[in-house]
């Protein structure tokens, strides 16, 4: 399916909204519980989501001032931002994830139409228009805040936003429209995303994101 840029930067300011939310008031006890995302304790994914920010900030860089900037330095750049998390009082981590998000939103308020335009590589070398960075941190923060393990399920993700996710997983997943299980579309994306859901027959998938 087809989403707009404003849809998906509302989607990821929606997100965003989640996760503060989530982390609003953690403790520093909190912050080593193990999360809803096996083998991640919440300061994992606290960190995550605010090196991930800045990571994607990176990249906005590059489509505003035209010089190449990765998302990472390297593979054990991205796992050294996530490890940081169990190393964070709670009233660190925090700070950093609103900074890491006060930061990238601004950055993408300052962008031109011809820099939206702008194509960079992700992490995962695909080359893509500024445009789909939007979508790629709505997808982090939407799908973390439930893995964030505080109250936060599918179901409270914007409606569009599990269509485009699920369309979006099934696409990377390799699987036709007729293998998806029928049931409501919060629980569909939570299967595909390999998260708990409450499909009774649908088969086993591995984790996702």
């Amino acid at each position: 399916m087809s989403r707009t840029l404003d849809e998906a930067r509302a989607w990821a300011a929606r997100g965003n909204d989640l996760v503060l939310t989530a982390t609003a008031g953690l403790t520093d006890e909190d912050l080593r519980a193990p999360s809803a995302l096996p083998g991640w304790s919440v300061g994992n994914l606290v960190a995550h989501l605010a090196a991930n920010g800045d990571a994607l900030l990176n990249l906005v860089t590059w489509a505003s001032t035209g010089v190449e900037t990765p998302m990472y330095a390297s593979a054990e750049d991205r796992a050294a931002g996530i490890a940081k998390g169990d190393t964070l009082t709670a009233e660190e981590a925090t700070a950093w994830l609103r900074s890491s998000i006060a930061r990238l939103t601004e950055g993408f308020d300052a962008l031109t139409e011809e820099q939206w335009s702008t194509e960079v590589v992700t992490a995962q070398g695909r080359t893509v228009p500024t445009t789909e960075t939007p979508w790629m941190r709505a997808r982090e923060v939407c799908v973390h805040a439930v893995d964030l393990g505080t109250g936060v399920s599918f179901a409270d993700l914007p409606d569009g936003f599990l269509d485009a996710l699920i369309e979006d997983i099934r696409g990377k997943r390799g699987l036709s429209h007729d293998a998806l299980p029928t049931g409501p579309k919060a629980e569909v994306a939570a299967w595909l995303a390999g998260r708990p859901h409450a499909l009774a027959d649908a088969p086993e998938i591995g984790a996702w994101l």
